[in-house]
């Protein structure tokens, strides 16, 4: 049933019309016995707020973004292994990259450097060939090798936030977009996730703030302030990138950075891991 606002009055001159015209309202055809005040009234307690209101209705105005290894999920090293495995198929070279420092950064500033490490040109065309070889690893390896898990807490968080009316949620990582897919795919969290910034974007990870901001703007239909942004990772990369937007930063210590060398980078926020659900969620929309 639709009922179309308006500051009309209905022609009975009794009931705006944005409850119902009940002079020839389908209601009455019904309830022919009932004067057109008594319908009105029958009508208007059988009604709802929902009737009225949608959650649809309701404008988003908190945002949370997410970094995705060792903060929503640990996947045993498989991306690693996939990227040794793809710079070996590709370039017939052995890859190390315990040699490299790339926890928080992107897949494409990993490329690059593991390039470089090992004495080859870092081109557009090498990058694309060792990322694409990366791509058709990945999934292997999540399937095949160790099994990793979704983190404590991280469900649970995600159903709230997916189903709460003021906030949206989407992903900032280093990952490409497709490398995000498959993992989260694999640990049945993607659906979560409408939009992001990634790898694809920048190789540096401090430019892939406005690329999510932007994107989120463009989803919802609403302009996301920095200050009702909240960025989440394990790393200092993470709180960094989330400063240079000024967005407000929480920081995870399930990756491979403890908790006092987090809060050396001085996040908004530091959990130890994010089992405390009612906790994170006072923090992120206090109103609630």
């Amino acid at each position: 049933m639709i009922i179309r606002e308006t500051s009309a009055r209905s022609s009975s001159g009794s009931f705006p019309v944005g409850y119902a015209d009940f002079t020839d309202f389908p209601f009455r055809l019904c309830h022919p016995h009932l004067s057109v005040k008594s319908a009105a009234k029958k009508f208007i307690l059988m009604a709802t707020p929902s009737v009225f209101i949608t959650p649809s209705s309701v404008q988003k105005s908190t945002l949370v973004l997410w970094d995705i290894d060792g903060t929503l999920i640990v996947s045993q090293g498989a991306g690693v292994r996939a990227m040794e495995r793809g710079f070996q198929q590709r370039f017939g070279l052995p890859c190390d990259l315990g040699k490299i420092d790339w926890a928080g950064r992107t897949d494409s500033w990993i490329t690059s450097e593991v390039l470089r490490h090992n004495g080859l040109p870092v081109t557009p065309e090498n990058i694309h060939a060792y990322l694409e070889a990366y791509l058709a690893s990945l999934p292997h390896e999540l399937s095949a090798g160790p099994q990793g898990q979704v983190l404590p807490g991280i469900f649970e968080l995600l159903e709230k936030l997916h189903h709460h009316p003021t906030v949206a949620q989407g992903l900032l990582t280093g990952n490409l977009r497709r490398g995000a897919q498959f993992k989260l795919t694999h640990y049945q969290v993607w659906h979560y996730f409408e939009f992001g910034a990634f790898a694809d974007d920048s190789p540096r990870r401090n430019d892939l703030g406005p690329h999510a901001l932007r994107r989120a703007s463009e989803h919802h239909g609403v302009t996301f302030t920095p200050e009702r942004t909240w960025i989440i990772g394990d790393t200092p990369h993470d709180i960094e990138c989330g400063k240079v937007i000024g967005a407000k930063t929480i920081a995870v210590a399930t990756g491979n950075y403890p908790v006092a060398e987090l809060a050396a980078h001085h996040p908004d926020a530091l959990f130890e891991n994010l089992a405390d659900v009612d906790a994170f969620m006072k923090l992120i929309v206090p109103e609630n």
